[in-house]
């Protein structure tokens, strides 16, 4: 990890600004929860935008367990945006005469230390080391090492390496024995009136009943732990790195068209087919009831249906800022695209402390001025600006924490 502030590493210099300003957008939907927009519903039952207040809650929130929100697509987001980038950043290095040897060394090194980071960041507050690896950083240093292997591939490699992710994936949980009918699922965390059990072949990706569950059942109680681990509250599971490696190689696809392809209607050619096979694929296969759509284990139409948004905002972000050249009114998305990694760790590190000085210094009551149900939004707007603050000051200071 280190810090640059030489000329060269300007994110006008060296950055394509769409890819900056899509990173900025999914990290800035992750900062939003402290906005706390999600309870508005719940503090205003009886408000005439009732309707709106509950479309803005479901999409500021994770869906319980099959389907997709809005801030379901932030995760996958950030990870497509990781493929985006490396095609630049392979001949970047390239360009600098690094030998093979070098960039894979530095590959290694960047999985190993987001694995890491992830870790540190989930034990905060804990008694010791929390040895879980459902973490984002964590889910993409689990798979970064093998997408720059396949990025190093030919073209056609590429593809044959998606096909054989997102159908190994399937296979793995669809070979996989289905849970009995007596399975014991409050034991496992699971209410006893979820209602989100499937039956047949899609029974194989319930939740913590699934063969990602006993993989972790076995291998995270190879680590030191305070209780032994039974299950993952949310479903979450360390296999999900698979799946979500097939979502770095959709962006790997991407970001090759967009350094590649110097024409503009291929490439949008390009994107729209993406566009249309992932949506209909991830939907489709999921209805015939194959494969179930879920976030929490990151299922392959999971990848397919969230790949298919990515590809569509990265598509509609590259024509305004790239092509256009419309970028001024992305200005605050780039500040924060800019310094995603620093942002993130951010939100897990200083969001608590900014909110006590906030409230310390400007008293409770400045944030109850217009009543307690809004005092958490302008807590969190207060918190967010801060934040934002910390960021365009490095900007301009062309400060940006790498990895």
């Amino acid at each position: 990890m280190k810090t640059s502030n030489s000329a060269g590493s300007s994110p006008k210099a060296r950055r394509v600004a769409s890819i900056d300003v899509f990173r900025g957008l999914v990290m800035f939907l992750m900062l939003a929860e402290v906005l706390h927009l999600s309870s508005l519903a719940d503090k205003f039952p009886n408000s005439p935008s009732i309707e709106l207040l509950r479309w803005l809650k479901f999409h500021t929130t994770h869906v319980a367990w099959q389907g997709c929100s809005l801030h379901d697509l932030i995760q996958p987001g950030f990870t497509f945006l990781v493929g985006v980038a490396l095609p630049f950043s392979l001949a970047s290095r390239r360009a600098k005469g690094h030998s093979l040897l070098r960039m894979g060394l530095h590959a290694l090194w960047r999985s190993v230390l987001l694995i890491l980071l992830g870790v540190f960041l989930r034990s905060l507050g804990k008694s010791q080391t929390n040895w879980t690896f459902e973490d984002t950083l964590t889910q993409i240093g689990l798979g970064y090492f093998l997408l720059f292997l396949i990025g190093l591939l030919p073209k056609r490699g590429h593809y044959l390496a998606l096909m054989l992710v997102l159908v190994g994936s399937w296979g793995l949980f669809a070979a996989s024995p289905a849970p009995p009918a007596t399975f014991d699922y409050q034991a496992v965390g699971v209410p006893a009136d979820w209602p989100h059990h499937e039956s047949g072949l899609a029974s194989r990706w319930n939740k913590n009943s699934n063969v990602a569950w006993k993989f972790d059942v076995w291998f995270l109680n190879q680590f030191p732990r305070e209780t032994p681990f039974a299950f993952n509250r949310g479903g979450y599971s360390t296999l999900n790195f698979l799946p979500t490696l097939a979502t770095m190689i959709f962006g790997l696809l991407a970001g090759t068209w967009m350094k590649d392809i110097e024409l503009t209607g291929p490439r949008i050619v390009r994107f729209l087919l993406a566009i249309g096979i992932c949506l209909l694929a991830g939907w489709g296969i999921s209805e015939l009831g194959f494969c179930p759509l879920v976030k929490r284990i990151w299922t392959p139409t999971f990848a397919l249906w969230s790949a298919g948004w990515c590809f569509l905002f990265l598509l509609l972000l590259h024509l305004v800022c790239d092509v256009v050249g419309l970028r001024g009114w992305a200005f605050p998305l780039i500040v924060i695209g800019s310094n995603s990694i620093l942002i993130y760790v951010m939100s897990w590190t200083l969001e608590t402390p900014i909110q006590a000085a906030l409230q310390r210094h400007l008293g409770q009551s400045f944030f109850e001025q217009w009543g307690s149900a809004y005092a958490p939004f302008l807590l969190g707007m207060g918190t967010l600006l801060t934040m934002w603050l910390i960021l365009l000051y490095l900007y301009r200071h062309k400060i940006f924490l790498r990895i």
